[in-house]
């Protein structure tokens, strides 16, 4: 059996509906379920319950309130997945761990490897290279997942908030100097689907194919959608946040075709398949 932590999530849903579509034994569970935070009642709840693989697809991922709400950001990201992490070592279990391009430092214009020095800017950052952390120490079997700038049916994310945002302006800044790889949270979840089935563990980087900035995303957006907008391109010194934010987010896939697995559609097709829906 499978366990998918963050069912109510993006990405969760999207794994949950994947493996039940493919006839997969699963659950998902999300925090009403149980407060991955706390040890005793992660044990507590586990206990009884026997599983292969476990996804984990829950995290804080409020980046800019992370940093006002440290603590909370690090209970969850860091000791969440410490207390999972536990408990799938402890039932011989594999994890898949959902990690960020936010672990780097986002220098330069090269690719980041798997392997590559991590250097995280931000709270958000900080506390799933905390999380990366606690899986390569507890377990043996595990895959640890990098991805960025996910997207998906639930409407928090980038490509909403700019459909939104076209509903009462028509003008919008956004950041020219933040480079990396738009991810449809559909297409993640069919190659998360497909690790959970393989016992080829290790460190993987995971997003759709191609760069672009977010203004070139947001360009494609209203383009494909016919709608008219002026939108302005800031530097990230002009657009300030409470986070920092890596301005190179570019990841490189090598580990995934050395180990057998498809690179995802380009970034360009996931964007119109999800706007066909929307």
């Amino acid at each position: 059996m499978i366990i998918v932590t963050g069912a109510a999530g993006q990405l969760g849903g999207d794994v949950c509906r994947i493996l039940k579509e493919k006839n997969i034994h699963h659950r998902g569970i999300d925090k009403k379920d149980v407060d991955i935070t706390s040890a005793s009642a992660v044990d507590d709840f586990f206990a009884d319950t026997d599983f292969d693989v476990l996804i984990h697809c829950a995290a804080y991922t409020a980046v800019d309130k992370a940093e006002e709400e440290k603590e909370l950001c690090f209970a969850i990201n860091a000791k969440g997945t410490e207390n999972l992490a536990k408990v799938c070592r402890d039932k011989n279990a594999a994890i898949i761990y959902i990690s960020t391009d936010y672990v780097f430092s986002g220098e330069g214009e090269k690719p980041f490897e798997t392997d590559d020095e991590k250097c995280p800017l931000s709270v958000y950052g900080k506390s799933k290279t905390e999380g990366e952390k606690a899986v390569t120490e507890l377990c043996e079997k595990y895959f640890i997942v990098r991805t960025s700038w996910v997207f998906g049916e639930q409407n928090r994310n980038f490509i909403a908030t700019m459909l939104r945002l076209s509903q009462t302006r028509n003008e919008v800044s956004v950041v020219c100097d933040q480079v990396g790889s738009p991810t449809y949270s559909n297409d993640l979840a069919l190659l998360l689907t497909e690790m959970a089935q393989t016992e080829k563990y290790g460190i993987y980087h995971a997003t759709n194919e191609g760069f672009c900035s977010w203004y070139e995303l947001a360009v494609k957006v209203f383009g494909y959608k016919n709608i008219k907008m002026k939108v302005t391109p800031v530097t990230s010194e002009e657009y300030i946040t409470s986070a920092r934010r890596p301005k190179n987010s570019r990841l490189s896939k090598k580990s995934l075709t050395e180990n057998g697995f498809s690179l995802l559609p380009p970034w360009e097709d996931a964007v119109e398949r999800y706007l066909d829906i929307k």
